[in-house]
C-alpha cells in the first residue's frame, strides 16, 4: 500500500517518496507495475476493447497499405510489418516492379526468423550500406525498440551475416562507411565515451579486425554537450569527412576534415543548419543574421558557391524569407536542386530551386493537394546518388494517404493509395481559431459531424513542442474508434511548435512554456464556447513532450477535461535532465539545477504541482519499460503519486516498444485500443462493438 501524500511537493522538491520506481527492472519496481498492467486491463481490457484491437491490428496489418521505399543505388528498399511478419522483413526490389500491382521483392532478412533462432528481442531500426556498390550494410538492431542499439554488418548478396564482420554491443550511436574495411563509430559504448545526455562523444576510425573500444578518437567532444558524429562527404575529391558536434539540440559546430580529424569549421553560427551539394552551399539561423552588410530575420535561408564561401566570400543570395503565417518547415537538396518545405497559413508548399552562376532558378511542385498534410523527400538515401527524383505523400483527415514520384522539374506521378481504413461518410473538416490566455490566436482543425449539438465527444490532442508541426493527417485509430462512431476529432496548433517558423516555437519554450499549455486550455474552452460541447465530453491524448502538457491540464485546467491520455511522457520536471536523455532537452526547457530555471520549470511540473482535493479528471498514464529516450519513472512516479493522495489514476506499461507504443503492430493496436476504451468511458460516451452509430 502507498503512502498517501502530496510528495513530492513545490516547497521540498527534492523529497521523492517514489524514486524506487526509477529502478527499471527492480524487483519492488516490477511487481509494482505488474499490479498496476493487471488492474488497468481488468477495468479496460473487455469485449470492446478486444474488438477494437484487432480492428486496429488488421488495419495496421492490411496487405494494401503503401510500402515506403528509399532507393540505394539501382533498386528500392522497405522495411514490411504485417499479421505474418510482425517483426517485419527487409527487402528490396526494383521502381519498374515497384510501380506494378503486386512488386517482386527480394527478401534480405526475416527478423522474425533472426529473433527466434537467436532467441532475442530483435526491432529494427536502419540500416547504413556502403555507396555504390550497397552490397554491405551495417544494420542497426534494438532490443525491445529501444534507441540503443546493436550493429551487425549484413552481406546483401548472401543475405546473411558477415563472419567476424563488424559487430558492436548495444549502445546510442551509429556508423559509417569509409570503405568495406573501415567505419566511422559514433557511438557511446565504452569507458568515457558517452556524453551526459547518453549520446555518443567520440568519433572512433575503426578498421576491420580491430577492437572498437580500442579504435582511435579522431573527435570528441566535452561531456557536458550532446552528441558528435560524423560522415563522408564523397562529393569531395579525395574523400572529405564531415564531422558534427551538436553542443545542443539546437546549436552545433560543423567541420570538415580527414582520417585524422576536423580541420576546418564552417563559419556559420551554432544555431545555423547548413547543408552543401555538388558546389553549393544553403544556410538557415534560428535567430536574425547580419551577413554580407545585410541582416536576415531568423528562418531566412541563404545559398552561395561553396568554394565562394570556404574563400571568404559571404555575398549570399536570399532563397526564402519567412513571413507572420509563412514558414520554412525544412530544405534538402536532392539532384543538385535545393528543396524547400513551406507551411503557408499551414498549407503545404514545396519549391525547387537550381543553382546557377547566374543566379537561382525557381520552381514550384505542382499536383499535390492544397489541404490536409504532405511531405515531399529524395527518393534517394544518399544526397550524393540523386538524381533529382522525389517521392511525395499527401493526406488529410478523411482521405488516407497517396505516394506520388516527382520526376525532376515534373509534374508528380502516383504510385499508390493506401486503403480507406474507415468510413468518412458525414464527416467534415473545418478550421477555428481560440484566443489564449493572453490573447493569442491559436488555430485549431476540427473534423466530426456538422452543427454543433453541446454534446460531441471530442478527443483534443496536441504536442507544442521542439518546434515540431502538428498537422491533421489521416489517423487510422482516431477515425475507426472515434469518428465513425460519432465522435469529433481536434487537432491544435499550439506555440511550441512549428507551425509558424522559429518564433512559434520560442514563443511555447523554456519559461514560455506554460504558454503552449494555455493554448491547448483555450482550443477546449472554444468548443464550448462554439457549442460543440462540454468540458466533460472533451477527453485529450498527448505523448512524450506532450505528457507534460496533458499532465498540466490535469493540475492547472482540471475544469475543462472529462479524461486525460499521457503516453511516454515526460512529467517530472525536477530530474529530467538526470533521466536518460534528458538533458539534451535543456535548451528546450530549462535547466532544473539553475534556481532561476527551476523557478519557472517548478510551474509545469505537474509532479509537484498535483495537490490533494482537486476536482481532477480521470487520467491514464502509459509508457513503455524499454524506453531510453524518456525515462519510464515519469509516468510511474505520476501515477502513484495521484494513487496515493485518492485520485481515479491508470496506469499500464507494456514490457517493450521504446518510445512508441509498441514493437510491433499488435502491441501498438493493444495500446491505442485500451486508450481509447478508457477515454470513451472515462467522458461517458461507452458505447460498444454492436452499438455504435452517430452520438
Amino acid at each position: 500500500m502507498l503512502t498517501a501524500g502530496p510528495r513530492p511537493t513545490l516547497e521540498a522538491p527534492d523529497d521523492d517518496p517514489y524514486l524506487w520506481l526509477e529502478e527499471i527492472d527492480g524487483e519492488r519496481a516490477l511487481a509494482w507495475v505488474e499490479g498496476q498492467n493487471e488492474a488497468t486491463s481488468a477495468r479496460f481490457g473487455d469485449v470492446r476493447f478486444a474488438a477494437d484491437r484487432d480492428t486496429l491490428a488488421a488495419i495496421y496489418d492490411r496487405p494494401d497499405n503503401i510500402p515506403v521505399i528509399a532507393r540505394r543505388g539501382t533498386r528500392v528498399f522497405n522495411f514490411w510489418k504485417d499479421a505474418a511478419h510482425p517483426r517485419g522483413l527487409w527487402r528490396a526490389t526494383t521502381l519498374d516492379s515497384y510501380r506494378s500491382t503486386e512488386p517482386e521483392w527480394d527478401i534480405l532478412i526475416d527478423l522474425d526468423a533472426l529473433a527466434a533462432t537467436e532467441d532475442e528481442d530483435w526491432i529494427w531500426s536502419g540500416a547504413t550500406t556502403i555507396l555504390g556498390t550497397h552490397d554491405r550494410a551495417i544494420l542497426r538492431l534494438a532490443r525491445g525498440g529501444a534507441d540503443a542499439v546493436l550493429l551487425r554488418e549484413f552481406d546483401l548478396i548472401a543475405r546473411d551475416f558477415v563472419a567476424d564482420g563488424f559487430t558492436l554491443p548495444e549502445a546510442k550511436g551509429g556508423a559509417a562507411w569509409i570503405d568495406h574495411d573501415t567505419l566511422l563509430l559514433s557511438s557511446a559504448l565504452g569507458e568515457g565515451m558517452a556524453t551526459r545526455s547518453g549520446y555518443a562523444r567520440t568519433v572512433r576510425l575503426w578498421r576491420r579486425g580491430t577492437d572498437p573500444l580500442t579504435a582511435p578518437v579522431i573527435f570528441e567532444t566535452s561531456a557536458d554537450h550532446m552528441a558528435v558524429w560524423a560522415d563522408v562527404d564523397r562529393e569531395f575529391e579525395g574523400q572529405r569527412l564531415v564531422f558534427v558536434e551538436s553542443i545542443g539540440f539546437f546549436d552545433s559546430v560543423v567541420s570538415v576534415g580527414d582520417h585524422t580529424g576536423p580541420k576546418t569549421r564552417i563559419d556559420v553560427p551554432t544555431d545555423a543548419r547548413v547543408t552543401w551539394h555538388r558546389g553549393w552551399l544553403a544556410v538557415k539561423r534560428r535567430t536574425a543574421w547580419t551577413i554580407g552588410g545585410e541582416t536576415h530575420p531568423p528562418d531566412t535561408v541563404l545559398g552561395m558557391s561553396f568554394a565562394a564561401f570556404l574563400a571568404g566570400d559571404r555575398q549570399f543570395r536570399k532563397l526564402f524569407e519567412p513571413a507572420e503565417r509563412r514558414a520554412l518547415q525544412g530544405f534538402f537538396w536532392s539532384g543538385g536542386r535545393l528543396v524547400l518545405s513551406i507551411l503557408d497559413d499551414l498549407k503545404p508548399v514545396f519549391e525547387v530551386l537550381t543553382p546557377s552562376d547566374a543566379g537561382w532558378a525557381r520552381q514550384r511542385i505542382s499536383g499535390l493537394p492544397d489541404i490536409g498534410v504532405a511531405h515531399v523527400w529524395s527518393l534517394d538515401v544518399r544526397t550524393e546518388e540523386s538524381n533529382g527524383e522525389l517521392l511525395a505523400s499527401a493526406q488529410d483527415p478523411l482521405t488516407p494517404p497517396s505516394l506520388y514520384l516527382v520526376p525532376p522539374l515534373a509534374a508528380p506521378q502516383l504510385l499508390k493509395r493506401a486503403p480507406q481504413t474507415f468510413d468518412p461518410a458525414g464527416l467534415t473538416v473545418t478550421r477555428h481559431e481560440a484566443s489564449s490566455e493572453d490573447g493569442a490566436c491559436i488555430p485549431y482543425v476540427q473534423v466530426g459531424p456538422p452543427g454543433e449539438t453541446g454534446e460531441a465527444p471530442v478527443h483534443l490532442s496536441g504536442y507544442g513542442g521542439f518546434g515540431i508541426s502538428m498537422l491533421p493527417y489521416y489517423n487510422s485509430a482516431l477515425g475507426k474508434l472515434w469518428l465513425e462512431r460519432g465522435g469529433t476529432g481536434v487537432v491544435a496548433n499550439i506555440r511550441g511548435g512549428g507551425e509558424f517558423g522559429t518564433a512559434w516555437h520560442d514563443a511555447g519554450r523554456r519559461e514560455k512554456k506554460r504558454l503552449s499549455h494555455d493554448d491547448f486550455a483555450a482550443v477546449a474552452a472554444d468548443l464550448v464556447r462554439r457549442g460543440v460541447t462540454r468540458p466533460a465530453r472533451i477527453a485529450a491524448e498527448g505523448g512524450s513532450n506532450g505528457g507534460i502538457l496533458i499532465t498540466n491540464m490535469l493540475t492547472r485546467y482540471p475544469e475543462r477535461f472529462g479524461a486525460l491520455f499521457c503516453t511516454i511522457p515526460l512529467i517530472d520536471m525536477r530530474r529530467y535532465a538526470k533521466l536518460h536523455a534528458g538533458a539534451s532537452w535543456i535548451a528546450e526547457y530549462g535547466d532544473p539545477d539553475d534556481p532561476a530555471d527551476w523557478e519557472f520549470l517548478a510551474g509545469i511540473s505537474a509532479y509537484h504541482m498535483a495537490v490533494p482535493s482537486r476536482p481532477y479528471p480521470p487520467i491514464l498514464i502509459a509508457t513503455s519499460r524499454r524506453d531510453d529516450r524518456v525515462h519510464p519513472g515519469h509516468a510511474r512516479k505520476m501515477a502513484a503519486k495521484l494513487q496515493a493522495m485518492g485520485y481515479e489514476a491508470y496506469f499500464y506499461e507494456p514490457a517493450a516498444g521504446g518510445h512508441g507504443y509498441g514493437k510491433d503492430n499488435a502491441e501498438r493496436a493493444s495500446f491505442t485500443a485500451l486508450g481509447y476504451n478508457f477515454l470513451r468511458r472515462a467522458i461517458g460516451w461507452d458505447i460498444g462493438p454492436r452499438e455504435e452509430g452517430r452520438a
